[in-house]
């Protein structure tokens, strides 16, 4: 054997902290690489029983010809004289293995040069292996991460032994990311590649919302409060629409909090997202209703409950709430309830009615008169 030091052993401990593959399978890669080397480069042409072995206390590496002991050699190279074993091993009978060392003098020096390659090959696939595993396993699921790198395109986020792309379209606008920021981040996919899988996370999902509430309002894990939909605009707003199993639990209340607590721990943890907590329910009035607030709502008409179509009338100083800025407001409450919401004001409703005109005639004198206006 060749005795190369426990800088080998400490350098394997080392690696099975940072990469987490395990300490045996790492000594097995070594030894595969030092069989590779002595066949390949020794140009050895019998190579039947060779096994490698390495001595983790005394830091000593080498390669062995297994021999079985027998009363009359036959074949040496497989076999051996009961005097020749009990030279190795004086407690040696027949029928036993004997391991002869048969590590060439200048076997370290070549060894290390064609054993490189291939425990780097090894161990890129043993940790590309255990990134796969672990991270396909956490697809879908919530994850710390710290910020390694921002690019134009994306960010280099740490989380835990790999690197992982968070994608601009992923990225809360207008959130500025900056060196060793530690994000809480979605596993929105786990691809295989040639070299290390890649992972891509998000954080602007709204599975986030939902783990976060999880995380807070122990009802919800305990399975008596009900997360039955959510439309979320990253960074600006989110609606929630949630449901109690128990009459005598309030939805609402429980995700609130004493105090608010609980809320405004999530809204914390979303850089002040605001978020809407709204009461579910089969009834499609009361739910298109409770999906528009803050804003006051007057009646909900259903229109066509095939393909959920519903028109809200809203007081006149409600409108714009009713919207909300850029359409936010209305554009959430159909993500959340599954229904296009057409809001109308009151006094625009009540036009409708004076000329004495359905809710389809309206929308298309409607759009006839912005056609006109273009037009002209």
């Amino acid at each position: 054997m060749i005795k190369v030091g426990k800088a080998l052993v400490e350098a394997t401990d080392q690696m099975e902290k940072e990469k987490g593959i395990p300490k045996d399978a790492i000594m097995r890669l070594i030894c595969d690489a030092m069989l590779t080397a002595y066949k390949k480069h020794l140009k050895e042409k019998n190579v039947l029983n060779i096994v490698a072995a390495v001595d983790e206390i005394n830091g000593e590496v080498g390669v062995f010809r297994v021999k079985e002991v027998v009363e009359q050699v036959e074949d040496e190279h497989i076999q051996m004289s009961l005097e020749e074993a009990q030279e190795i091993d004086p407690n040696a009978e027949v029928g036993d293995e004997i391991q002869v060392d048969v590590t060439p003098s200048d076997f370290g020096r070549i060894a290390a040069q064609a054993a490189k390659q291939v425990i780097t090959q090894r161990l890129r696939e043993a940790e590309r292996s255990l990134i796969l595993e672990e991270f396909t396993s956490k697809k879908g699921t919530l994850v710390t991460g710290i910020v390694r790198r921002v690019e134009p395109r994306h960010a280099i986020v740490n989380i835990g032994k790999t690197d992982a792309i968070l994608p601009k379209k992923e990225q809360i606008p207008r959130e500025y990311y900056r060196i060793n920021d530690r994000l809480r981040v979605y596993v929105l996919d786990v691809r295989e590649t040639s070299k290390l899988p890649q992972v891509i996370l998000s954080q602007i999902h709204p599975r986030i919302v939902q783990e976060l509430f999880e995380l807070e309002v122990p009802e919800i894990e305990d399975g008596i409060i009900e997360i039955k939909s959510i439309a979320r605009e990253a960074g600006f707003r989110t609606k929630i629409a949630v449901a109690s199993t128990d009459p005598n639990v309030d939805p609402v209340g429980a995700c609130i909090g004493p105090r608010g607590g609980r809320i405004q721990t999530i809204v914390n943890e979303l850089k002040n997202e605001k978020i809407d907590i709204i009461r579910y329910t089969d009834n499609p009035v009361e739910y298109i209703t409770n999906a528009l607030s803050p804003a006051r709502i007057v009646s909900v008409q259903i229109l066509d409950p095939d393909n959920r179509v519903a028109v809200v009338i809203v007081p006149d100083d409600q409108l714009s709430l009713a919207i909300g800025r850029e359409g936010q407001n209305v554009r959430l409450a159909h993500r959340l309830t599954g229904w296009k919401i057409d809001i109308k004001s009151l006094s625009q409703y009540e036009k409708m009615e004076q000329e004495d005109q359905d809710y389809e005639e309206y929308v298309e004198s409607q759009e006839s008169e912005e056609t006109a206006e273009q037009e002209d």
